[in-house]
């Protein structure tokens, strides 16, 4: 079977639920590319520690882990993510995976076929083991051909979790014509913005499901 024909199993709802009594010990672990490591942050931050420095969880514990790996496809975190985030979920109650991947798939030349694939089987893999996801998606680099190419994936991406109802965040179109994000990534490599652009892109995941998915109260 092509890639192209190769269907996408959709499940009618996510099985992952938060318990109604006990304590909660939340493990997050975050997987994705050179955005989700921060790189081009003086502040060494990136989104990611800007998000959970804002999600305040009364009466639970939550860890946190970044994962980010620079070069990274949807290949690449299909192939890894079970492996490393296993052993960070062994003493937590609940698993939670966060998947923001996308830029280098336009770059090495993977077909959108195949990225819907591996994002789907992501998160069709842990909706069986009863493991919470959330997507972010890329945002628009500096480079206008890139650019485009990046906002079909993103379209992409939206689609396969809409089939699945998992929460995606769009960083893609509100930061399109961003005085601020402009100015940032343009700074940069053209695909790296700095502190005030990771600062957008955190903004976006808070104020976009974020404290739905978690159940948490996002810090002022």
């Amino acid at each position: 079977m092509s890639e192209a024909s190769a269907p996408e199993f959709a499940p009618t709802e996510p099985a992952f639920h938060v318990a109604a009594e006990g304590p909660r010990d939340i493990g997050i672990v975050v997987v994705g590319d050179s955005l989700v490591a921060g790189v081009g942050d003086p502040k060494g931050q990136g989104w990611v520690t800007r998000v959970i420095g804002r999600s305040q969880i009364p009466g639970a514990v939550l860890r946190a882990y970044n994962l980010g790996i620079e070069g990274d496809s949807s290949g690449d975190v299909l192939h890894r993510w079970e492996a490393e985030a296993t052993p960070r979920w062994r003493t937590v109650s609940e698993k939670r995976l966060v998947i923001s991947v996308g830029t280098n798939d336009v770059v090495q030349g993977i077909s959108l076929a195949r990225q819907r694939l591996n994002l789907a089987n992501i998160l069709d893999d842990c909706t069986g083991r009863g493991i919470a996801t959330f997507v972010v998606g890329p945002p628009p680099p500096a480079d206008l051909r890139l650019r485009e190419q990046v906002k079909v994936v993103a379209d992409a991406q939206l689609d396969v979790c809409d089939r699945r109802l998992v929460p995606y965040v769009d960083t893609f179109t509100p930061l399109v014509g961003h005085e601020q994000w402009e100015s940032d990534v343009a700074s940069g490599d053209g695909i790296h913005p700095g502190s005030a652009g990771y600062g957008l892109m955190a903004w976006l995941v808070l104020h976009h499901g974020w404290d739905r998915w978690l159940e948490a109260t996002p810090v002022a």
